[in-house]
């Protein structure tokens, strides 16, 4: 018998993971799939709509995904003098300056906490608007279409409330663009 010889991984690489080029095509997999999801959420063409469901505070809310921009990790924030409380300050994120607004301050519903599950998430490009909402936790991704309308609210199936949050709105609210006292 004779015996096939077994590949030896070359030294940048190890047992058991993925060569550069695999997981290249991985990615590139990742981000067809990515953009086709999102491309949808934009025409709204797919069969639900997807929203992502974040905390802020005790209460829940729904963002249209076209709106919302990057999820990222707290970032330090350096305060600015002579701005409202629910504005924190700025952040850099990615190398950019970022407003960072505590939403649940704004709305009068007291400190979003900050924990381990905290986040940022910035708005999108397209808003024109270089600003996060700090969030204490992101839930993921929602359907809106499986939910029970109630009042200015949509229930879940696990009986949770979310409230429908319009980040293009929110740019277009006088009393959030004036961040200064």
């Amino acid at each position: 018998m004779s015996a096939t010889p077994t590949p030896v991984a070359s030294s940048n690489e190890q047992p058991g993971r993925p060569d550069a080029a695999e997981r290249r095509s991985r990615l590139r997999q990742y981000q067809v799939q990515l953009l086709a999801r999102m491309q949808a959420a934009r025409t709204n063409s797919g069969a639900r709509v997807n929203q992502l469901g974040v905390a802020m505070g005790d209460e829940r809310y729904l963002l249209d995904l076209t709106t919302a921009g990057e999820i990222v990790s707290v970032a330090p924030v350096t305060a600015v003098p002579l701005t409202q409380a629910w504005y924190l300050g700025l952040a850099n994120i990615r190398g950019n300056l970022v407003g960072v607004v505590d939403l649940a301050r704004y709305l009068g519903l007291g400190e979003t906490p900050v924990g381990a599950e905290a986040r940022f998430v910035t708005f999108a490009p397209g808003l024109g608007m270089n600003c996060a909402l700090l969030v204490s936790r992101v839930y993921g991704l929602r359907h809106a279409a499986d939910m029970t309308p109630e009042a200015a609210r949509l229930r879940d199936g696990d009986g949770q409330a979310w409230t429908p949050l319009d980040l293009a709105a929110l740019v277009r609210d006088e009393r959030f663009l004036q961040v200064g006292l």
